[in-house]
């Protein structure tokens, strides 16, 4: 019976990525190659390949934090609170950016993602070092996935609205 706890924490992060890469990819391949991006950027065929690794590295490592605290209680309040927290962000990115091309909110989402990744792995490091440290790959990913999103956003002024006299 504990697989089906693994599993479903593993499994959690997929559901809401797949969501999100459902509602925002209609137009996003013709979009997205229009923007100015700089050199470094990754290609698009990396992108779901990061993310599934990504998730399931996470996934898991959130169910051996509720699995070492003994399932949701009192003291898993923060560390998944946060953990829920970051996961809702990541999974607003997409549709932000991708979907209603939202680049400054997709920015300050990611920026505030960055934050709560941060403060869920302090918050796990007491708890699980293994847990934090399936976390570190997805913070250096985050890390790029900021700068790059940093620079679309400069690179790429929204237009401005015509004045009207």
């Amino acid at each position: 019976r504990m697989w089906t706890y693994t599993v479903g924490f593993t499994v959690l992060p997929h559901v809401g990525g797949l969501i999100g890469w459902v509602l925002s990819r209609k137009d996003m391949p013709a979009w997205y190659e229009r923007l100015k991006k700089p050199s470094w950027c990754p290609s698009r065929k990396i992108f779901p390949v990061a993310w599934t690794v990504l998730y399931t590295g996470m996934g898991y490592a959130s169910y051996l934090i509720w699995n070492d605290l003994g399932g949701c209680n009192s003291k898993a309040i923060i560390p998944l609170g946060l953990y829920g927290a970051q996961l809702a962000l990541n999974w607003a990115w997409p549709p932000l950016f991708f979907g209603i091309h939202n680049l400054k909110m997709a920015l300050i989402d990611i920026l505030c993602l960055d934050g709560l990744v941060i403060g869920t792995m302090c918050s796990w490091y007491r708890i699980n070092k293994a847990a934090t440290l399936l976390m570190v790959p997805y913070l250096g990913w985050l890390a790029m996935a900021t700068c790059l999103t940093i620079r679309i956003w400069k690179d790429n002024p929204e237009p401005r609205a015509a004045k009207t006299e």
